[in-house]
């Protein structure tokens, strides 16, 4: 028997059961509230890779008469041999008694062959109606597991650990909220060693998750080439009659062009960080930064974003950053400190309109204006004039990415995007810092860049992630 299980989430009201469905499930729209009762009726959530069903989660209300139930089950009983099917006699005499509507919906899927996963709050104290819980619940017969989710700042785990030990085979700590990816496939191993049926099929579940890990890591790198690739190599482009080029200067042009510039640059940005979220399906983010406007601390160009995020000159300097760096500019305008975070982007020249900096450190895209043709002359701002640039963005995406893929579908706090220290990129090796540099020059100097150097760029990006994922669970 392969069958994909089934494992129903039972417990008291508001202990975190929803948010453990939601995190096993990947289904961020699950409701969880603070409210005791959110969860009304049971609901399944099947967790599908490639159109795969693995297992399914049932959401399940939680107990609200337990030491009833338990007095009619002894009242019932005769022996422990019929203690399940005097189970399914309660829940088919009270199905329609909307004393015991909670109960029979819990019941129900395990009556139907749903495993056990009891969930109790180890912030709070244990007590007899709890143990009225568990004795029902073994009664059933079922496999189960306990998870101890720790909601508030107390702790009586150890009085939970003793308690739970009597009642279930495997007990376990489980923060739904902040559990790593591991401790879900720990719980679906444990669960295959309970019951012989599920063994194998479970056991295949953890490698499909595990390669999925695996798969949206590559596409995740794969978005962000795309997307740094579009950014890079972006020219604003306006075509103007002899009247438009008459009533308008170079300057207010240039000004006209430019915040048309930021603004698809900034549209680019989000539309990179939901489709990141919409690959861990996470539908449903709130983001805690500063709205994307121009002198915003966490704006795409702001100084705050270039400190955190632009590369040292050392760092240039293993990537083959030469003096044709700032491309039409004909110099190099980088003036940069030995350590990441002091690097600055000062003055130069930018096309035939003149100098226009922002905040005195990124160097700007150029204005061109070209030849009269057929009364009509074409105006182009763009594409960006130096790597920094996209560094800055590269920075950025890895950051997101990061705490999108280590962020369980429990989660319903904002997400804080505040810069977090660069140095991590000073432990790319030198083929990869090449590769990404000579990309990012290929795009802002609008030359093409083939399949196979999108590949490496890619692979490239990738070993990036690895670096800062690394060095995110590793630091102290």
């Amino acid at each position: 028997m392969n069958t994909a299980p089934t494992f129903a989430v039972v417990g008291h009201p508001n202990k975190g059961k929803s948010s453990v469905v939601a995190t096993l499930s990947q289904n961020d729209a699950i409701a969880i509230a603070l409210e005791p009762g959110t969860t009304r009726t049971r609901q399944s959530y099947p967790l599908s890779v490639d159109g795969k069903i693995l297992y399914t989660l049932v959401d399940t209300p939680g107990f609200q008469r337990p030491r009833r139930v338990l007095e009619w089950l002894e009242a019932h009983s005769i022996s422990a041999s019929d203690h399940s099917e005097t189970v399914r006699a309660f829940v088919t005499q009270h199905k329609d008694d909307g004393r015991f509507t909670d109960e029979c919906e819990l019941l129900t899927p395990l009556l139907e062959g749903a495993g056990i996963i009891y969930v109790v709050d180890g912030s709070a104290p244990y007590n007899a109606q709890h143990e009225a819980e568990m004795t029902i619940l073994r009664w059933t017969g079922q496999p189960s597991l306990a998870l101890i989710n720790s909601i508030g700042p107390d702790d009586y785990s150890d009085t939970w650990q003793a308690a739970l030990g009597q009642f279930f085979q495997v007990v376990r700590k489980f923060d739904a909220v902040r559990a790593p990816f591991e401790q879900h496939l720990s719980l679906l191993r444990a669960f295959g060693q309970l019951e012989p049926d599920w063994e194998q099929s479970l056991g295949k579940a953890t490698e499909h998750l595990s390669a999925q890990r695996e798969q949206r890591r590559r596409q995740a790198a794969g978005i962000i080439a795309k997307a740094l690739k579009t950014m890079m190599s972006f020219q604003e482009k306006r075509t103007l009659s002899l009247d438009q080029i008459a009533g308008t200067s170079d300057s207010t042009l240039a000004d006209q062009l430019r915040q048309h510039w930021y603004q698809h640059q900034r549209k680019q940005e989000q539309s990179l960080r939901v489709d990141i979220e919409h690959l861990y399906q996470h539908n449903s983010i709130r983001r805690q930064e500063a709205e994307l406007e121009w002198h915003s601390d966490h704006d795409l160009f702001s100084e705050d974003s270039r400190k955190h995020w632009a590369v040292s000159k050392r760092y240039l300097a293993t990537a083959g950053f030469g003096a044709g760096a700032v491309g039409g500019a004909g110099l190099d305008a980088l003036t940069l400190g030995t350590s990441l975070g002091t690097g600055a982007l000062v003055g130069g020249l930018i096309g035939a309109a003149g100098s226009y900096f922002y905040s005195g450190r990124f160097m700007l895209p150029a204005l061109n204006i070209g030849l009269l043709q057929d009364g009509l002359k074409t105006a182009t701002f763009g594409p960006v004039q130096d790597s920094q640039f996209g560094y800055v963005v590269l920075g950025r995406a890895v950051d997101h990415w990061w705490h999108i893929s280590h962020r369980n579908h429990a989660g319903r706090e904002l997400l804080d995007l505040a810069p977090a220290d660069h140095h991590w990129l000073e432990r790319l090796d030198k083929k990869h810092r090449q590769v990404i540099q000579k990309t990012l020059d290929k795009c802002r100097k609008k030359q093409p860049v083939d399949e196979g150097q999108m590949q490496k760029f890619q692979a490239a990006i990738e070993q990036c992630m690895a670096i800062y994922d690394d060095w995110r669970l590793n630091r102290t």
